[in-house]
């Protein structure tokens, strides 16, 4: 029986071999009594610059019975001890009722990409519909034809495509959801070619650079177990009789369908649009929106290491912030903050700018950059469900026209937006299509506006130099959450009054990263099986 001891601190000097001695040291036992040990949880204490800590976690096994480890942990004494009782894997049967049709999968971002793969695991052959290409053919259509030559496509982007948005984004795989399927999570990550780190690391972090080839791998698993996956397959149209979903309309066929599970992602705004004249209920849910800013990380290695800083036991220095009520009703605070890494365009149809960060696996580029953001609630947005969609649009439309339909991100220095002043001069930024000198106040909502002018003094006050010249804000950050939620029944997962549609992910309400998102793919997948029969072969 494995024991656990938590918060053992080594100087950034000490070689992770010690952990061992120190794990001996808590226990009381000599280094030769523990027979396996491992970190299983690694962070970095920076609460006090003049004196940072890296904090494990160690699992170990000693050289006794199962019953002498209990009682050594019992008998120790001290906090952060204590025995590990492994948890039986939550358990899945398959239903009974038949197939009409092999499950189909809408979507192939992280809640559709997670349910395949536990369907076909369970030897389900689901069909995958993705509207966008091939992780090959998407990175193409970006890097070249968006990126260099500003030729947008709405069918292959940075949010439609093998992997959805979260094949461009961060790869951030750390989750306030306190869920045992979080580890499943990672492990199906390690196992496709993320870091082992990811395993260990408080804040895991895969990279935009490696998840492209890591869903290509899963992908491919997904076919290796009979499931298929069908680029370019753009779902039009549902066709619901008597409650029950019967039928798809995919690039202008008809296809018959059994039990479908939507994970769309938070930008087919179209689909939604469709769910709702078709009469699927959508709640309207709160969101967020505000800007996105932009400093050298240096800079920000400086305010969290002080003067060691650039110390090779280091990662590159995050930051989390709230400036209390500094809009009416929310706070401002930092979201989605992308050390050494870059600002990303997320629009999903022509004619718009929004914004999203993400890090390469090294986060070793020279900016950093976080979201800024306010809760708008339905209320505000206007109060039926679309509303939130509405107001959207109408910001990332005026980006649009306020760069003179360049897909150039608006920007602003900090101190000129809270001066009132044009910024002029080199515009330094990581946005891949570059940046125009706009006012920001232009490109997003007066709330907005009145938070960043609240806030960004209160934020300068703890980091000087957060609003100082090599500040750049950039806008609008539209994309942080979906306003809308497809309602459906916490227990058989169906939307509300339709038979065999499991609307699942961010897309429908109820995730907000990968990991949430993947959880509640796998959740969803789980309840399907739990219903339905394997189908024939």
């Amino acid at each position: 029986m494995a024991i656990l001891v938590r918060n053992i601190r080594l100087e950034l000097d000490e070689p992770e071999e010690r952990l061992v001695e120190r794990a001996a040291r808590r226990l009381r036992v000599p280094v030769t009594a523990i027979r396996q040990y491992a970190p299983v949880r690694r962070s970095v204490d920076a609460r006090r610059r003049d004196e940072i800590h890296l904090v494990y976690h160690v699992e170990l096994v000693l050289d006794e019975s199962p019953k002498a480890e209990q009682a050594r942990a019992r008998r120790s004494g001290l906090a952060g001890v204590e025995v590990i009782r492994a948890e039986p894997p939550e358990a899945v049967r398959p239903g009974r009722r038949p197939l009409s049709e092999r499950p189909v999968v809408i979507g192939f971002g992280p809640a559709g990409l997670f349910a395949a793969l536990r369907l076909a695991e369970w030897g389900y052959r689901p069909i995958v519909l993705e509207r966008g290409r091939a992780v090959r053919r998407r990175h193409f259509d970006v890097m070249k034809r968006y990126y260099r030559d500003h030729d947008f496509d709405p069918a292959s982007n940075l949010l439609f495509g093998e992997g959805g948005a979260g094949t461009y984004s961060d790869g951030k795989l750390y989750t306030r959801v306190n869920d045992p399927m979080v580890r499943t999570v990672l492990e199906w990550f390690f196992r496709d070619g993320a870091a082992p780190a990811i395993l260990i690391d408080a804040r895991p972090h895969v990279g935009s650079d490696r998840l492209p080839t890591i869903c290509t791998r899963m992908r491919q698993r997904i076919e290796r177990s009979g499931g298929e996956v069908r680029f370019e397959s753009r779902v039009e149209d549902f066709e619901l009789v008597d409650g029950r979903l019967t039928a798809l309309r995919v690039n202008g066929s008809r296809m018959p369908v059994g039990p479908v599970i939507l994970a769309i992602g938070h930008s087919a705004r179209d689909t939604i649009r469709t769910l709702a004249a078709r009469g699927v209920r959508l709640d309207a849910k709160p969101f967020q929106i505000g800007v996105r800013i932009e400093h050298p990380q240096r800079l920000v290695d400086r305010w969290q290491y002080g003067s060691l800083a650039g110390h090779p036991r280091l990662p590159p220095a995050e930051y989390h912030l709230v400036a209390k009520s500094a809009a009416a009703g929310s706070d401002l605070f930092s979201f989605c903050m992308c050390p050494g890494g870059v600002i990303l365009p997320t629009n999903e149809s022509p004619g718009l700018v929004s914004t999203n960060g993400a890090s390469p696996s090294s986060r070793r580029g020279r900016f950093a950059n976080s979201g800024l953001v306010i809760t708008v609630t339905p209320e505000h947005a206007g109060g039926d469900a679309l509303s939130g969609l509405v107001l959207q649009e109408r910001w990332e439309r005026r980006a649009f026209e306020a760069t003179h339909g360049t897909y150039r991100v608006p920007a602003q220095r900090a101190c000129d937006f809270l001066a009132g002043t044009p910024s002029a001069g080199v515009l330094e930024t990581s946005f891949p299509l570059g940046g125009s000198w706009t006012h920001v106040r232009d490109v997003v909502p007066r709330e907005v506006v009145a938070a960043l002018e609240r806030g960004l003094p209160i934020l300068d006050a703890r980091l000087p130099g957060f609003c100082g010249p090599d500040a750049v804000i950039t806008a609008p950050e539209t994309r942080a959450s979906t306003p809308i939620r497809i309602t459906r029944d916490p227990r058989s997962r169906l939307a509300v009054g339709i038979d065999g549609l499991y609307p699942t992910g961010e897309g429908a309400g109820y995730a907000g990263g990968i990991v949430s998102a993947a959880i509640d793919g796998l959740r969803t997948a789980n309840r399907l099986i739990s219903v339905y029969a394997p189908p024939d072969r």
